[in-house]
């Protein structure tokens, strides 16, 4: 199956110069995960709503510093390799381009939507992750935001129970939900009150106070002191091991939410989000390496073939597991030393034992590349994957799932 009637036409676009102000009051529509960037009317890349929670941001800063230069697919690609995109890319949204023009946007919602009717065959116990991290009611925002880039996780359950603090899992009663994408929301609906000034406030001169960037920042130090319980979705929509995944995803789907708590016994006992489905749908009985390099012009002092070799030899040396994809990430900073540009690498392995992921920064792709390499390193041996390892279908449930229909 490709993606040819799932590509929408319709999508938000800013240009490089647009202020961060405006993308936060394009990201009021909560269901808006990613706004087109254009240069001259050119595409030039995505701000999805995850990048724009992961730091504050000065309000005049310009759109064009945010820009996130994700996988581009065709119309006609087909959709496990567009949710393998949808993943190495870490966005909800990824640019279709027909004859190198931009034709549209695909969504994660929009192929989960098509092949949920197809996920039956599996259930939630097949995709979801144990690796649970939990936070309670008292838990500030600040403490939040931490946990979120520390763990590199999008939702945290909020756990009632006597004894909660932040980064442990344990038994209790799940109340709520926050997740990154509700922290911008409620940051960015915060911080418009105060660029539209507060009708108590006046200045000494007797005007009203519309708020400076001083008082705005003020304003953020002070939400990130508030407990979690202020912002967090409640009730918190749960679902157990045992039921269908197609089940779990329509839930999801239909009630505009991106993750229900996996609950067993007596309290939390994972969590199920709309990318652990995706990733099913990536699954594959090819023992061959499958290697996807976005900002491939980078590559301006390692090959292609150098590269692949590199992630092999780490896949063999450390572990005995099979790499059944891998995706390769290179941005280009502006920073330089000697002419040399500075670059984010991360790289992203796809196996049988589960994922790994390792970034790095350096000056040219070789150097960021080889830092990457050596914390995907680090990962492998002590065994910290990314996401646990999936229990794959059998080959009769994957003819099912995998079959014609989603190869033709």
């Amino acid at each position: 199956m490709n993606i040819s009637n799932l590509v929408s036409t319709e999508f938000e676009t800013v240009d490089v110069d647009a202020p961060v102000s405006k993308l936060e009051g394009k990201f009021a529509d909560p269901e808006l995960q990613a706004v087109v960037v254009t240069d001259d009317d050119e595409y030039s890349g995505l701000v999805t709503r995850r990048q724009l929670n992961t730091a504050h941001r000065h309000p005049d800063e310009k759109a064009r510093n945010l820009v996130w230069h994700v996988s581009k697919v065709a119309p006609d690609e087909n959709v496990r390799t567009v949710a393998r995109l949808l993943i190495g890319s870490r966005s909800r949204v990824l640019p279709a381009f027909d004859d190198g023009d931009l034709h549209g946007v695909v969504t994660a919602d929009a192929v989960l939507d098509a092949v949920r009717s197809y996920l039956g065959v599996l259930s939630v116990s097949d995709v979801y992750s144990h690796d649970l991290v939990t936070v309670a009611p008292t838990t500030t925002m600040g403490e939040a935001l931490h946990l979120f880039r520390e763990r590199d996780v999008t939702h945290l359950p909020v756990v009632e129970r006597p004894d909660a603090r932040a980064d442990e899992a344990a038994s209790g009663d799940v109340v709520g939900v926050v997740s990154i994408f509700d922290s911008l929301d409620f940051s960015a609906r915060e911080m418009g009150k105060e660029q539209g000034g507060s009708p108590d406030r006046f200045d000494r001169t007797g005007g009203r106070s519309h708020g400076g960037f001083g008082e705005r920042a003020g304003e953020l130090e002070r939400m990130l002191d508030l407990p979690v319980r202020n912002v967090m979705s409640e009730p918190a929509r749960t679902t157990a091991p045992d039921r269908p995944l197609d089940e779990a995803v329509g839930t999801m789907l239909d009630e505009g939410i991106s993750s229900l708590v996996v609950t067993s016994g007596d309290g939390p006992a994972g969590i199920v989000t709309k990318t652990d489905a995706l990733e099913a749908l990536t699954w594959t009985e090819e023992r061959h390496l499958t290697l996807q390099i976005d900002g491939i012009d980078l590559l301006d002092d390692v090959s292609r073939e150098e590269l692949r070799g590199m992630i092999e030899r780490t896949a063999d040396k450390y572990a005995r597991m099979t790499v059944y994809d891998a995706h390769v990430y290179l941005h280009e900073h502006k920073e330089s030393f000697r002419g040399t540009p500075l670059v984010l690498a991360r790289i992203r392995l796809f196996t049988d034992k589960g994922q790994f992921v390792g970034t790095g920064e350096g000056y040219g792709a070789g150097h960021a590349l080889r830092l990457a390499r050596n914390r995907l390193e680090r990962q492998i041996l002590e065994g910290k994957e990314y996401a646990r390892s999936k229990k794959h279908p059998s080959l009769e449930e994957q003819e099912k799932l995998l079959g014609w229909w989603l190869a033709g």
